[in-house]
């Protein structure tokens, strides 16, 4: 399966989100496409999306931003899958109940992996 990994740019991703995705057993069932993880450019997520070489987003979504809510309508409007994590405490947008009717709070990396190891089952 390939999973899009989306988020916000407003928070050490590569620290938070990718490195416990990408030290956990996940990587090896699932191909992730973590789009920042070697450059800050602009991802062409929509061209991902449209040729439907994405599986399954799932969308970081403790930070609101604006770019990730343009992806999530992307990939809603080319009918991918989209589950929404998002830490425990965190105020979320209620906007994001359009785009997924799966929305998952974790608490810290080791539950972000469990809680994703579950959507893929």
């Amino acid at each position: 399966m390939n999973i899009y990994i989306a988020h916000s740019s407003s928070f050490d991703f590569k620290k938070e989100l990718y490195n416990p995705i990408k030290n956990s057993s996940l990587i090896n069932n699932h191909t992730f496409i973590f789009p920042h993880e070697n450059s800050d450019k602009l991802f062409n997520s929509k061209d991902l999306f449209e040729k439907h070489n994405c599986d399954l987003i799932i969308a970081e979504v403790t930070n609101q931003s604006t770019s990730l809510g343009i992806e999530l309508g992307w990939a809603n409007l080319f009918n991918i899958k989209i589950v929404c994590i998002y830490k425990k405490g965190a105020v979320i947008s209620k906007g994001l109940q359009a785009v997924s009717k799966d929305v998952i709070e974790y608490s810290d990396e080791e539950d972000l992996v469990n809680e994703i190891n579950k959507i893929l089952i």
